[in-house]
């Protein structure tokens, strides 16, 4: 048993590239720009302004209004600066220009302890902002039901204006600059926008205006994701390893008969275990997607991202242990021969043994305890697979409770593989096992070379260079 988890260990970093072309797939399906011919209903939202005064979108209705949403506080994004100040400006020169103009400010704030963003955009610009103007707090229970205007292609347009006509429909939505990437469609003038409030709603109005990338999270697709992912030699090799040591231990005699209860016994083994990982990888996107709000906007996370790309790409083509050997054959002291090595049992090994008195109790809590321990004492093999779906995730607006749910679904379908495996007898699990790895293997070096190019493009994007 030890020998084998040794092995399977050893191919740590191989899998990474099984998924990285679906990583980037996903990303493409979940985040697409979308085109309407008709305007769609704004959502509701009630706020607090930073005058005390309450406004709600309804208030607006009879009007066109332009919906600000953007993100002034300190620290302030140096990059976006000129596009927030040249904004806030226009808005205030039209407001002066027109009064019964309607405009409403969305500020999403990071930080909770900054000075509010109208009061910050006062002092540093000298303008005179006579608009309600509300702060939204992480996790942004406002400006989160406009995640699709102001998300483009998984990180922040800073700002944002969008055009709701008198009826409460977004007529037009206006990504102003993108953080990482640059200048988008630019300020919006006071004249234009002056002229757009004039022409929305009239007949030669064509329906919305301008691009809307749909935060479409797929279930199926991620849950396909996670069975694709599973395929990877390391995994499907060391759940083998675990389930025929569980079951030789536990049940040797009565496992292998190929008897209906035995079947469905391996079958609720199997569903409960999948279940015990989903809940790892429930919380691990809880987890991942808050760390996400700090990161996913710098070009620091590009880089970073894109060199741990390039790592893993390059451990596929050659392991990394091999690669460090002669370094590490130096750093690491040597040991006379017949000089006696403590040993201790692997913390997975020490898991399945916890799971197995559990078994005593009841199969569905064993195994369901086993699909715990066993995605945390897999660390090492799992990181480097789901690492690509893991910088993914953390790229995208969502929320915490949205990125454990999406990785829930993931980690459901990671662990459908050992259902048959544990359902049939320990002779066909090991043949179904077998198909799994072949599947999988050849893909290895293919794979790390197009990690290679993808960690490229990632680091590239830190030195302005957009190839994506």
């Amino acid at each position: 048993m030890i020998s084998i988890i040794a092995n399977t260990q050893k191919k740590t970093l191989h899998s990474a590239a099984f998924l990285l072309i679906l990583a980037l797939a996903c990303q493409a399906l979940f985040s697409s720009p979308a085109f309407a011919a008709d305007a769609i209903k704004a959502p509701q939202f009630t706020a607090v302004g930073v005058d005390g005064k309450n406004f709600s979108l309804s208030d607006f209705l009879g009007a066109p209004l332009i919906l600000h949403i953007t993100n002034i506080e300190i620290p302030l994004c140096v990059e976006c600066e000129e596009s927030l100040k040249g904004q806030v400006e226009e808005l205030a020169k039209l407001k002066a220009a027109h009064p019964a103009v309607q405009i409403a400010t969305i500020n999403m704030r990071k930080n909770s302890y900054s000075r509010d963003g109208k009061s910050l955009a006062e002092k540093w610009w000298k303008v005179n902002i006579t608009w309600p103007w509300a702060e939204d707090i992480e996790p942004y229970t406002i400006a989160g039901k406009y995640l699709d205007y102001w998300n483009v292609r998984g990180g922040s347009s800073n700002p944002t204006l969008l055009l709701i006509d008198k009826e409460g429909n977004i007529a037009a939505v206006y990504h102003v600059y993108r953080v990482g990437e640059g200048v988008l469609e630019g300020v919006q003038s006071a004249e234009k926008l002056y002229q757009k409030l004039q022409d929305v709603g009239g007949r030669e109005w064509k329906g919305l205006e301008g691009e809307v990338f749909r935060q479409e999270m797929s279930a199926f697709g991620m849950f396909l994701l996670g069975i694709l992912t599973s395929l990877a030699p390391c995994s499907i090799a060391l759940m083998i390893a675990v389930f025929s040591y569980v079951m030789t231990i536990r049940k040797k005699d009565e496992y292998l008969r190929k008897s209906v209860s035995t079947s469905r016994e391996g079958f609720m083994i199997g569903i409960a275990f999948t279940l015990g990982m989903g809940v790892v990888f429930f919380v691990l996107g809880l987890f991942i997607s808050q760390v996400g709000l700090f990161i996913r906007d710098s070009r620091v996370f590009d880089l970073m991202a894109g060199l741990i790309m390039i790592t893993l790409g390059i451990s596929n083509l050659k392991p990394l242990d091999e690669i460090l050997e002669p370094v590490t054959s130096r750093i690491r002291p040597n040991r006379g021969e017949g000089e006696y090595c403590d040993t201790h049992k692997s913390l997975l090994q020490r898991s399945v043994e916890a799971s197995i008195a559990l078994f005593k109790h009841s199969s569905f809590i064993g195994a369901f305890t086993l699909g715990i321990f066993f995605a945390l004492g897999w660390a090492p093999c799992a990181l480097s697979m789901v690492l690509p779906v893991l910088i993914w995730l953390a790229s995208q607006n969502i929320t915490p409770l949205a990125g454990g749910v999406m990785l829930f679904i993931f980690g459901i379908g990671h662990g459908v593989p050992i259902i048959p495996i544990a359902t049939f007898s320990r002779a066909v699990g090991g043949r179904i096992g077998e198909k799994y790895v072949s599947i999988g293997a050849w893909t290895t070096k293919f794979f790390g070379l197009l990690v290679i190019v993808v960690g490229v493009v990632y680091a590239a994007r830190y030195a302005g260079f957009l190839l994506w």
